[in-house]
């Protein structure tokens, strides 16, 4: 089925049999392997990547469903001349031991950070009339969706501070 899909600022048309997850259209066909197969069921946040500004886990969805979306994935978010100020922060805070799950951690810090900055509450906001404060319990709700087997969860947590402080 031919598909164009926008990858990272660059239009890609792909011919994909319509049974192929966003992951492995980005990791086989386009050979970004950034982003992690980890558990391939959207337990474990390894595959996420940005689609038109969200994350999403792409294991959990065709490829196909993305024809003429924007797709973001860890290779797009910067550059080893400039990093995206995340990604800095995740190496100035050692946010990683064996790196697995870290594009995964950082494309959903990333857009964390823009769902808290738009207002949407999530599960651990206290007050859903005013302003969302970006607090260590609050950064945990919204990223428990990516795990880390490492156990790097508090240096994750400093990270996305970091960024936050650095984008502000």
């Amino acid at each position: 089925m031919k598909t164009t899909i926008t990858v990272n600022g660059a239009t890609r048309a792909l011919d994909l049999d319509p049974r192929t997850t966003l992951l492995d259209a980005l990791r086989e066909h386009l050979h970004l392997t950034g982003s992690k197969k980890g558990c391939d069921h959207g337990q474990c946040g390894a595959c996420t990547v940005l689609v038109n500004g969200l994350r999403i886990n792409s294991c959990l969805s065709l490829a196909v469903m993305h024809d003429g979306d924007e797709v973001t994935t860890i290779e797009g978010l910067g550059s080893p001349e400039t990093l995206h100020p995340m990604q800095q922060a995740f190496l100035t805070e050692d946010a990683f031991q064996c790196g697995y799950c870290t594009p995964g951690q950082i494309c959903s810090a990333v857009a964390l950070l823009r769902e808290v900055e738009a207002g949407w509450p999530s599960q651990a906001t206290a007050d859903l009339t005013g302003k969302v404060v970006l607090s260590d319990e609050e950064i945990r709700e919204r990223m428990s969706g990516n795990i880390c087997r490492c156990s790097a969860y508090p240096q994750i947590v400093a990270a996305i501070k970091r960024a936050a402080e650095a984008l502000a």
